[in-house]
Protein backbone atom coordinates (compact mmCIF):
# COMPACT_ATOMS: atom_id res chain seq x y z
CA UNK A 1 0.00 0.00 0.00
CA UNK A 2 1.51 3.31 -1.03
CA UNK A 3 1.12 6.16 1.41
CA UNK A 4 -0.40 9.29 -0.02
CA UNK A 5 -0.93 12.82 1.25
CA UNK A 6 -3.73 15.19 0.38
CA UNK A 7 -2.38 18.29 -1.31
CA UNK A 8 -3.60 21.80 -0.49
CA UNK A 9 -5.87 21.55 -3.52
CA UNK A 10 -7.59 18.49 -2.05
CA UNK A 11 -6.22 15.84 -4.39
CA UNK A 12 -4.19 12.86 -3.24
CA UNK A 13 -0.55 12.69 -4.24
CA UNK A 14 2.22 10.19 -3.54
CA UNK A 15 4.66 11.06 -0.79
CA UNK A 16 7.95 12.58 -1.85
CA UNK A 17 11.23 10.80 -1.16
CA UNK A 18 11.91 13.21 1.70
CA UNK A 19 8.47 12.57 3.22
CA UNK A 20 8.90 8.78 2.96
CA UNK A 21 12.38 9.01 4.48
CA UNK A 22 11.12 11.13 7.39
CA UNK A 23 8.18 8.78 8.00
CA UNK A 24 10.56 5.81 8.02
CA UNK A 25 12.78 7.64 10.51
CA UNK A 26 9.80 8.40 12.77
CA UNK A 27 8.70 4.76 12.65
CA UNK A 28 12.18 3.54 13.61
CA UNK A 29 12.51 6.13 16.39
CA UNK A 30 9.12 5.05 17.75
CA UNK A 31 10.11 1.37 17.69
CA UNK A 32 13.30 2.22 19.59
CA UNK A 33 11.48 4.35 22.17
CA UNK A 34 8.64 1.91 22.78
CA UNK A 35 11.16 -0.95 23.08
CA UNK A 36 13.24 1.01 25.60
CA UNK A 37 10.64 2.95 27.58
CA UNK A 38 7.25 1.34 26.87
CA UNK A 39 4.17 2.72 25.18
CA UNK A 40 3.04 5.01 28.01
CA UNK A 41 6.41 6.76 28.26
CA UNK A 42 6.71 7.25 24.50
CA UNK A 43 5.13 10.64 24.08
CA UNK A 44 4.83 12.69 20.92
CA UNK A 45 7.38 15.12 22.41
CA UNK A 46 9.83 12.29 23.07
CA UNK A 47 9.41 10.99 19.49
CA UNK A 48 10.04 14.48 18.13
CA UNK A 49 13.09 15.01 20.33
CA UNK A 50 14.62 11.65 19.38
CA UNK A 51 14.05 12.42 15.69
CA UNK A 52 15.51 15.91 16.06
CA UNK A 53 12.35 17.67 14.86
CA UNK A 54 9.40 19.52 16.37
CA UNK A 55 6.11 17.96 17.52
CA UNK A 56 4.45 19.88 14.69
CA UNK A 57 6.74 18.18 12.19
CA UNK A 58 5.78 14.77 13.60
CA UNK A 59 2.12 15.75 13.27
CA UNK A 60 2.74 16.75 9.63
CA UNK A 61 3.55 13.08 8.94
CA UNK A 62 1.23 11.34 11.42
CA UNK A 63 -2.06 12.59 12.84
CA UNK A 64 -1.26 11.56 16.42
CA UNK A 65 0.97 9.52 18.70
CA UNK A 66 -1.38 6.58 18.17
CA UNK A 67 -0.95 6.90 14.40
CA UNK A 68 2.84 6.79 14.52
CA UNK A 69 2.75 3.91 17.03
CA UNK A 70 0.31 2.05 14.75
CA UNK A 71 2.69 2.57 11.82
CA UNK A 72 5.59 1.28 13.94
CA UNK A 73 3.58 -1.79 14.99
CA UNK A 74 2.61 -2.47 11.37
CA UNK A 75 6.26 -2.18 10.32
CA UNK A 76 7.37 -4.68 12.98
CA UNK A 77 4.63 -7.17 12.14
CA UNK A 78 5.24 -6.86 8.40
CA UNK A 79 8.95 -7.54 8.91
CA UNK A 80 8.19 -10.60 11.06
CA UNK A 81 5.57 -12.02 8.69
CA UNK A 82 7.79 -11.46 5.65
CA UNK A 83 10.82 -13.10 7.28
CA UNK A 84 8.93 -16.11 8.64
CA UNK A 85 6.91 -16.45 5.43
CA UNK A 86 10.06 -16.58 3.31
CA UNK A 87 11.52 -19.33 5.52
CA UNK A 88 8.31 -21.36 5.38
CA UNK A 89 7.98 -20.92 1.60
CA UNK A 90 11.56 -22.17 1.11
CA UNK A 91 10.95 -25.36 3.14
CA UNK A 92 9.28 -28.56 1.93
CA UNK A 93 5.78 -29.01 3.39
CA UNK A 94 6.87 -31.66 5.88
CA UNK A 95 9.59 -29.34 7.24
CA UNK A 96 7.59 -26.09 7.17
CA UNK A 97 6.58 -26.21 10.87
CA UNK A 98 10.27 -26.46 11.86
CA UNK A 99 11.12 -23.57 9.54
CA UNK A 100 8.30 -21.53 11.11
CA UNK A 101 9.52 -22.15 14.67
CA UNK A 102 13.20 -21.52 13.84
CA UNK A 103 12.55 -18.27 11.99
CA UNK A 104 9.93 -16.94 14.42
CA UNK A 105 12.32 -17.38 17.35
CA UNK A 106 15.32 -16.34 15.24
CA UNK A 107 13.72 -13.12 14.00
CA UNK A 108 12.56 -12.02 17.44
CA UNK A 109 15.91 -12.91 19.03
CA UNK A 110 17.74 -10.94 16.32
CA UNK A 111 15.35 -7.99 16.68
CA UNK A 112 14.62 -7.58 20.39
CA UNK A 113 13.17 -4.14 19.66
CA UNK A 114 10.54 -5.83 17.48
CA UNK A 115 9.77 -8.35 20.23
CA UNK A 116 9.36 -5.55 22.77
CA UNK A 117 7.15 -3.56 20.37
CA UNK A 118 4.87 -6.58 19.92
CA UNK A 119 4.73 -7.15 23.68
CA UNK A 120 3.87 -3.49 24.31
CA UNK A 121 1.11 -3.66 21.70
CA UNK A 122 -0.39 -6.70 23.41
CA UNK A 123 -0.11 -5.12 26.86
CA UNK A 124 -1.99 -2.10 25.53
CA UNK A 125 -4.83 -4.29 24.21
CA UNK A 126 -3.81 -4.13 20.55
CA UNK A 127 -3.89 -7.89 20.27
CA UNK A 128 -4.51 -9.94 17.16
CA UNK A 129 -7.54 -12.19 17.16
CA UNK A 130 -6.59 -15.40 19.02
CA UNK A 131 -7.14 -17.45 15.87
CA UNK A 132 -4.61 -15.32 13.98
CA UNK A 133 -1.94 -16.42 16.46
CA UNK A 134 -2.45 -20.20 16.16
CA UNK A 135 -4.01 -20.79 12.73
CA UNK A 136 -0.87 -20.38 10.53
CA UNK A 137 1.14 -22.95 12.48
CA UNK A 138 -1.86 -25.28 12.82
CA UNK A 139 -2.24 -25.26 9.02
CA UNK A 140 1.48 -25.96 8.57
CA UNK A 141 1.27 -28.89 10.99
CA UNK A 142 -1.76 -30.29 9.17
CA UNK A 143 -0.04 -29.95 5.79
CA UNK A 144 3.14 -31.55 7.17
CA UNK A 145 1.16 -34.61 8.27
CA UNK A 146 -0.41 -34.85 4.83
CA UNK A 147 3.00 -34.47 3.13
CA UNK A 148 4.24 -37.46 5.15
CA UNK A 149 1.20 -39.50 4.16
CA UNK A 150 -0.26 -39.51 7.66
CA UNK A 151 -3.98 -39.47 8.33
CA UNK A 152 -5.76 -37.47 10.99
CA UNK A 153 -3.72 -37.16 14.13
CA UNK A 154 -3.43 -34.88 17.11
CA UNK A 155 -5.36 -31.62 17.27
CA UNK A 156 -3.12 -29.21 15.35
CA UNK A 157 -4.85 -26.22 16.93
CA UNK A 158 -3.80 -27.38 20.39
CA UNK A 159 -0.26 -28.13 19.21
CA UNK A 160 -0.02 -24.67 17.62
CA UNK A 161 -1.28 -22.98 20.80
CA UNK A 162 1.25 -24.89 22.91
CA UNK A 163 4.08 -24.10 20.45
CA UNK A 164 3.04 -20.42 20.38
CA UNK A 165 3.27 -20.23 24.16
CA UNK A 166 6.68 -21.90 24.06
CA UNK A 167 7.89 -19.43 21.41
CA UNK A 168 6.69 -16.55 23.59
CA UNK A 169 8.52 -18.05 26.57
CA UNK A 170 11.77 -18.57 24.65
CA UNK A 171 11.73 -15.03 23.27
CA UNK A 172 10.83 -13.62 26.70
CA UNK A 173 13.76 -15.48 28.27
CA UNK A 174 16.08 -14.03 25.60
CA UNK A 175 14.84 -10.52 26.38
CA UNK A 176 15.78 -11.11 30.05
CA UNK A 177 19.06 -12.92 29.31
CA UNK A 178 20.88 -11.96 26.11
CA UNK A 179 23.10 -15.02 26.51
CA UNK A 180 20.18 -17.46 26.42
CA UNK A 181 20.69 -19.93 23.53
CA UNK A 182 17.55 -19.45 21.47
CA UNK A 183 18.82 -21.67 18.66
CA UNK A 184 19.14 -24.65 21.01
CA UNK A 185 15.76 -23.80 22.54
CA UNK A 186 14.18 -23.68 19.07
CA UNK A 187 15.62 -27.09 18.22
CA UNK A 188 14.26 -28.54 21.49
CA UNK A 189 10.83 -27.11 20.74
CA UNK A 190 10.94 -28.47 17.19
CA UNK A 191 11.86 -31.95 18.48
CA UNK A 192 8.92 -31.91 20.90
CA UNK A 193 6.54 -30.56 18.26
CA UNK A 194 7.58 -33.14 15.68
CA UNK A 195 7.31 -35.94 18.20
CA UNK A 196 3.73 -34.89 18.98
CA UNK A 197 2.79 -34.19 15.36
CA UNK A 198 4.23 -37.21 13.61
CA UNK A 199 4.03 -39.94 16.27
Amino acid sequence: MSVRRTSPGGEDRPLSLIERTRRDQLVQVTIDLVAEHGYAATSLARIAQAAGITKGAVLYHFASKDAVVAAAQAHVLDALVTDVGAAVDAAPADRAPAAYVRRMIGHLAEHPDHARMIIEAMINDDRPEPEARWRPLAALLWNAREARGLGPGPDTRTLAIIAGGAIDGIVGERLQDAGYDTEAAAESLIAMLESATFA
